[in-house]
């Protein structure tokens, strides 16, 4: 007995078959005349189910690409090329471990979401302690120190995360400017703390 039901079936809409001959719903979408890029999602097409089949059984998905480009497409490494920001050389520079430091995908994730558990559990307690604000807890944390930090120290680890951070440290990659601004502002919040002696 076979379903009724088809995959990629988008019911209830009042559209019609796009075909010139037909005026049946449209209830399957095809590629349109735009496809999707920068501008957002391209446009579809609407078919029934007997002039979509003939749609994809007349579609080349490689129309218009050289023979390098549909052979790259069609290697089963395609796409693994991309280094992803958690792979790069620089990951983990948050103080989060680093994906390609593990085999298992799961050990990492377990890894990741720990170290950000820990994390706010840590900026809690120093919170609680009752020397510091929660603002002050979470700068600490940001700075990567503890609830014994003085000013000498602060003022080392803050040296240590400019030059680690800063563009001209980095190639002139700004792609670390937004955590060099919480430093500078953890910094600044912290240096006037009564509790940093």
């Amino acid at each position: 007995m076979s379903s009724a039901r088809f995959h990629g079936r988008h019911e209830g809409e009042e559209r019609f078959c796009e075909h010139p001959t037909c005026s049946e719903p449209g209830e399957f979408r095809a590629p349109g005349h735009r496809p999707n890029g920068f501008d957002g999602p391209g446009e579809w097409r609407w078919f029934c189910l007997d002039h979509v089949r003939e749609f994809n059984a007349g579609y080349d998905w490689f129309e218009g690409m050289s023979a390098e480009e549909i052979l790259a497409a069609q290697s089963p490494a395609s796409g693994w090329k991309t280094e992803t920001a958690s792979f790069k050389p620089t990951a983990g520079i948050d103080g989060l471990p680093r994906w390609a430091d593990y085999d298992d995908p799961l050990e990492a994730i377990s890894a990741r979401a720990s170290g950000i558990r820990s994390r706010a559990e840590r900026t809690a307690r120093t919170a609680m302690d009752g020397r510091f604000s929660k603002d002050e807890a979470e700068a600490l944390e940001t700075m990567g120190l503890g609830s014994a930090t003085d000013r000498r120290r602060l003022r080392r680890r803050y040296s240590e995360l400019v030059r680690r951070y800063h563009p001209d440290r980095n190639g002139g990659d700004r792609q670390y400017e937004a955590r060099l601004n919480k430093v500078v502002d953890a910094y600044n919040l912290l240096r006037k703390c009564a509790a940093i002696a």
